[in-house]
């Protein structure tokens, strides 16, 4: 039999009752936009994920204390990361175009009248805007005279020039943070949002300040003011495996000890998004089993239904059969059947799922990022699907005897 014949039968058989077949082609429109929504909403995780990593600047390589080995709140007597390594690597390491590392404190902060609780400021090094890839919109930032001499000047975010100077220019004014006096010589350019930090609100002063000032350690004269992350931004055409050895040697040597001893962990960029991405992974095999079962209930359905349909169809099947169709006609006929059940459902449900990512992403906090591969792995689970549960009905139809066939009222 012709396949546009069969094709057409099937379609009359479907639409005879046309309510049932929708009701059908239900569960297979829910699992395909399930499994579409799934995936975006994991390729939104790991979107969002890898711009924050990113967003810290280009090229860099992330220096930091190992997990568990030393590290503030360990032995004094531990190797840890100091103020002097950063200046150490951004002068012994070749391939290296900007080193920074910074110390936060949170600080109220008064300028007359204004008085703001809680602003973050971030003691670091004058390759900062260079590493993190922020521009001064007035006056200009710390260099390293002002670092070594402990000046106590500020450079502040956009927003908070504007909240605590308004329309006046802040250059050479003076902040009260805390109990101590920084005088104003930068305003920063509009940043916004930064792995999670508004950049826009933040303050900036050479980290010797915060050391001296806001963040005094009692072991400082005997191990140095111990850091947490060194940033090192890379020359684009250096090789980056070369300069994370040169940085290893160096701080090895600084440390007394083996590279392989070295409490110490460099990281790319990717590395870092590798395991973020990494522990996201539970989270999106449970999405995809959750779309797997929806489709499977789906299929389920559309076996139901295809039973019912060949019990129902039963005097029909043995007329078709006393006419001259053949039992590969009749299977042909239900597979047909439950094959278009499924794509129509499936088609549907892509419309559905790409609606309801995008509507997902718009009304919750959580992003979401439709993946053209996810339609076609949607549409396709959809087809397998239909032929897999339809398969038994329409075996089941072909094997019937037509004499007993014809029997049934």
């Amino acid at each position: 039999m012709r396949a546009n014949k069969v094709l057409e039968i099937a379609w009359k058989g479907l639409t005879r009752n046309k309510l049932r077949s929708l009701l059908t082609m239900l569960g297979v429109i829910i699992g395909v936009a399930a499994v579409i929504v799934m995936i975006s909403v994991s390729a939104g995780t790991e979107a969002t994920i890898a711009e924050q990593i990113n967003s810290l600047g280009a090229n860099l390589l992330f220096v930091s204390q190992s997990m568990g080995r030393g590290g503030p709140g360990r032995g004094s007597d531990t190797p840890s990361l100091v103020f002097e390594d950063v200046n150490a690597i951004g002068e012994g390491v070749s391939g290296v175009i900007g080193v920074s590392s910074d110390r936060p404190t949170v600080q109220t902060v008064k300028v007359g009248n204004i008085v703001l609780e809680e602003v973050t400021l971030i003691g670091t090094t004058p390759d900062y805007p260079e590493v993190r890839e922020i521009e001064i919109d007035e006056g200009r930032f710390f260099n390293l005279k002002e670092v070594d001499r402990k000046n106590k000047v500020v450079v502040l975010g956009y927003d908070i020039a504007q909240t605590l100077f308004g329309d006046e220019d802040p250059i050479g004014q003076a902040v009260a943070v805390g109990t101590t006096k920084l005088t104003v010589i930068g305003v920063m350019a509009e940043k916004g949002m930064v792995s999670g930090m508004d950049m826009d609100a933040i303050m900036f002063t050479p980290i010797s300040v915060v050391f001296q000032k806001f963040t005094p350690s009692q072991f400082a004269r005997f191990i140095g003011d111990r850091v947490g992350t060194i940033y090192v931004k890379v020359d684009p055409e250096a090789d980056l495996d070369s300069v994370i050895l040169q940085i290893q040697l160096l701080l090895a040597k600084r440390k007394d000890m083996l590279v392989e001893e070295l409490p110490i962990t460099i990281q790319t960029q990717q590395d870092i998004i590798t395991t973020r991405e990494a522990t996201t992974e539970a989270f999106r095999n449970l999405l995809a089993w959750v779309a797997a079962v929806s489709l499977i209930v789906g299929g389920i359905g559309i076996m139901n239904i295809m039973l019912v349909s060949v019990t129902e169809r039963t005097r029909e099947i043995g007329i078709r059969q006393s006419v001259g169709a053949t039992p590969s006609d009749i299977r042909w006929q239900f597979l047909t059947e439950a094959l278009v059940l499924s794509l129509i459902g499936g088609l549907i449900g892509v419309l559905a799922g790409v609606g309801g990512a995008w509507l997902f992403g718009a009304l919750g906090e959580m992003r979401t990022v439709v993946v053209p591969g996810s339609i076609l792995l949607a549409f396709t689970s959809a087809a397998a699907v239909g032929i897999f549960f339809g398969y038994y009905p329409a075996n089941a139809a072909s094997q019937l005897d037509p004499i007993e066939a014809l029997r049934r009222e």
